[in-house]
């Protein structure tokens, strides 16, 4: 049974993007599925949402690099779920290395997609927001994005750039009741974790207080809270789902 909202997640075909996807069609939210690249799975996950959840689930393809494709799949959400309540800018990438050895074009396509990528899908969402008088963005940053980690050059400034971003954005919109905060995920166990040993999974969680990694569904977690009317009085903050590694 849907609760008459919409939400938005980018980068949602697997991983932490597809675990708040289903969390959100969990909770009565009409979901658009942003993806980059078309697979078989993704029209299977469509129709396990709508005949589970009971609610409308939208595919929209592109790549948040680039403006014109951020604004085509903006349109094509409010045309097909008919408004934009939630936005999750969670599309991002990786591509790690010391920073004396890093090629240009790898510091770049990283800033590009999770950093310009966030700018380019809330700039065409923002504007739905304001008429409408409401809205949630929940951009997806990361613990390096807040305390750095040594070859990671590339992906820290780009989620650092989200944090700034993030509150800057909070300030701009707070008076048209638009709510806007970070995540900022740990060690969170997926399929780009799963290739690691058992040795370098001990070696992280020896770093983590809690001596685990976080979950998809710690994340989600988070992100279903922002949302929804219980984060009512909450803008412009950053919060870590990390097992308390970075305090």
């Amino acid at each position: 049974m849907g609760n008459g909202k919409t939400a938005l997640v980018t980068g949602a075909a697997r991983g932490i993007g597809k675990g708040i996807v289903l969390k959100l069609a969990k909770e009565g939210y009409d979901v658009a599925i942003n993806y980059r690249t078309m697979n078989e799975e993704l029209e299977t996950l469509k129709a396990q949402i709508e005949s589970d959840f009971g609610v409308k689930c939208a595919l929209v393809q592109g790549d948040v690099a680039k403006f014109e494709d951020a604004e085509k799949m903006v349109n094509e959400t409010k045309e097909q779920l008919g408004k934009i309540d939630v936005l999750v800018n969670n599309a991002g990438i990786t591509k790690d290395g010391l920073l004396m050895r890093m090629p240009k074009e790898d510091f770049e396509s990283v800033v590009n997609i999770n950093l310009v990528g966030t700018f380019n899908v809330t700039r065409n969402v923002v504007p739905l927001m304001v008429k409408q008088k409401s809205g949630r963005i929940i951009n997806i940053s990361s613990v390096v994005g807040v305390a750095g980690n040594a070859g990671q050059t590339n992906y820290s400034a780009s989620k650092a750039g989200i944090i700034g971003f993030t509150k800057s954005l909070a300030r701009e919109v707070a008076s048209r009741n638009i709510l806007v905060n970070a995540v900022a995920p740990g060690f969170i166990a997926t399929d780009m974790t799963n290739v690691l040993t058992d040795t370098q999974k001990e070696g992280i969680n020896s770093q983590i207080p809690l001596k685990r990694m976080g979950t998809v569904e710690d994340v989600a977690n988070l992100v279903k809270f922002l949302a929804s009317e219980d984060a009512s009085y909450i803008t412009g903050q950053v919060i870590n789902v990390d097992g308390g590694m970075v305090m």
